[in-house]
């Protein structure tokens, strides 16, 4: 049985998010008034599912190269989604990135205490020293989630938070201090305001989102991977 993709039903109060028509539109529509994340919705046909259960990753993320996705043994549906993963790739190549398609099991890294994480399913915004986006897509399993910039703070300006880190730090609120956040990366993470209002991905929708580097001319798109459950299936995903 093939997985159709969720419909991209997003909020009309999110500013942030612009819907485009085509890969073209995606790749070609500056980030500007604002917005810093753009969404090509699409309804996919294929079984992402038997990929992704013919591939029986390990725990962890394990990285899917086009020889290994190309030697599946898959049914007429299989086939179909395998060619859909294959297309995606060579079109972002085709701009000059490194796509990589991952299949994520859980994550075995250990999740840090809220004051010092900097895992991927904490909110964070990308970074690069260089003018760069986001893209991604997530084809089976449970979504990449957003959040408006409005609905975020910065941990590290959050008054007992910034406390803690200073005095592990040792104490001196200096260039130096924020240096020690910068090479952490704990300077890119960021904590919920009352009644934020995340926003789901989707599935099958391909996304480019903005992040943080320097004359970006909107800030950067917050998100997250999503917690992982015991026994949820693997995610596949596509980022460059």
């Amino acid at each position: 049985m093939s997985q159709a993709s969720t419909m991209c039903v997003l909020p009309q109060d999110y500013p942030r998010i612009r819907v485009v028509g085509s890969f073209e539109e995606l790749v070609m529509t500056p980030m500007s008034d604002g917005v810093n994340a753009l969404c090509w919705p699409r309804e996919l046909r294929g079984n992402f599912g038997e990929i992704v259960e013919k591939l029986a990753v390990e725990r962890g993320i394990t990285s899917i190269d086009e020889a290994r996705l190309r030697a599946l043994d898959l049914s007429g549906a299989g086939q179909v989604a395998r060619e859909v993963l294959l297309q995606d790739q060579e079109l972002l190549r085709e701009r000059g990135l490194q796509p990589s398609l991952d299949c994520i099991n859980g994550y075995v890294n250990e999740i840090e205490s809220d004051l010092l994480r900097t895992d991927v399913q904490s909110w964070h915004a990308d970074s690069a020293t260089v003018e760069a986006d986001t893209f991604l897509c997530t084809y089976f399993g449970a979504a990449s989630e957003g959040l408006p910039n409005e609905e975020v703070v910065r941990r590290v300006d959050v008054p007992e938070f910034r406390a803690e880190l200073l005095r592990l730090y040792g104490g001196r609120d200096d260039e130096g201090f924020c240096e020690f956040l910068n090479e952490h990366y704990l300077d890119l993470h960021y904590a919920t305001k009352p009644h934020a209002r995340p926003f789901s991905f989707g599935l099958g929708h391909l996304w480019r989102i903005a992040i943080e580097y320097p004359g970006c001319p909107v800030p950067p798109c917050v998100h997250r991977a999503p917690a992982t459950l015991p026994r949820q299936p693997p995610r596949l995903l596509l980022i460059s």
